[in-house]
């Protein structure tokens, strides 16, 4: 009977601390805190392009890392508040594919916390490498270039369209240096080809409607759809309402 009733508690102390143990591997697994200006449903070929390249260094989500998505949906104010509970945990990594808002907040919150960025615009004009041989710090990734071809960008929206000459430019508030370097280099770039440009922002789903309505009334020839995460997440919603109208969207690719 004493055996028995050793074994019974030491069964009930075992299966006790079976949850126990699986939660302290699982958070023992590496962390990858992923932060996308996008959603879910916007985002699904790139998650699945990111979990293709996670297998092929030999990584599995749920088996030997963890991967927190931290979905944006264009709201980049939150962007300060994610990044100190990254930090503050710490994650092994933070991911910022598609969005120069959140690797420059990655880069402001931490300097010893590995950042894999894909950013439009030059990152060492953003701050957020030494050079681009030699990145240095904590910070890698991909630039997109988007930015610098921007004026060819209008170069082939005025070879599609040659009759145009009022060029609606949308861009992204939120995005600063992004829609500052665009804004500039289009303005400079739109004399030579004898187009007007007009610029009007747009960071929230219901701006982006506001902002169609005013191309509705005032009817420029072309829009300019400028480099932005939270833009190329509503690709549908710029399809839908841009209807029969010339949109520029190499940024949709």
């Amino acid at each position: 009977m004493i055996r028995r009733r050793q074994f019974m508690t030491l069964l009930g102390g075992a299966a006790a601390a079976w949850p126990i143990a699986a939660r302290a591997q699982q958070q023992a697994l590496p962390v990858v805190g992923m932060v996308n200006p996008a959603n879910p449903e916007a985002a699904t070929r790139y998650l699945a392009a990111f979990r293709k390249g996670l297998s092929e260094t030999g990584y599995a989500e749920g088996q030997n890392v963890t991967v927190e998505y931290h979905w944006l949906e264009g709201k980049y104010d939150r962007l300060p508040a994610v990044m100190a509970n990254l930090v503050r945990r710490p994650v092994a990594v933070i991911a910022t594919p598609g969005s120069g808002p959140a690797t420059r907040a990655a880069k402001a919150a931490t300097a010893t916390i590995p950042i894999v960025f894909g950013v439009a615009g030059d990152p060492v004009q953003l701050g957020l490498v030494a050079s681009l041989s030699r990145p240095g710090g904590n910070a890698t990734g991909i630039n997109f270039l988007s930015e610098e071809v921007a004026a060819k960008r209008l170069r082939l929206l005025h070879d599609l369209v040659p009759k145009a000459v009022r060029v609606a430019l949308l861009v992204n508030p939120a995005n600063a240096a992004a829609s500052e370097n665009t804004l500039r280099d289009l303005k400079d770039a739109a004399p030579a080809m004898g187009l007007q440009i007009q610029a009007l922002n747009a960071r929230t789903i219901g701006e982006i409607d506001a902002a169609f309505a005013t191309f509705a009334r005032e009817r420029p020839d072309v829009l300019f759809v400028g480099p932005d995460g939270f833009f190329a997440a509503r690709r549908v919603q710029f399809c839908h309402l841009g209807g029969a109208r010339a949109v520029a969207d190499n940024v949709f690719k």
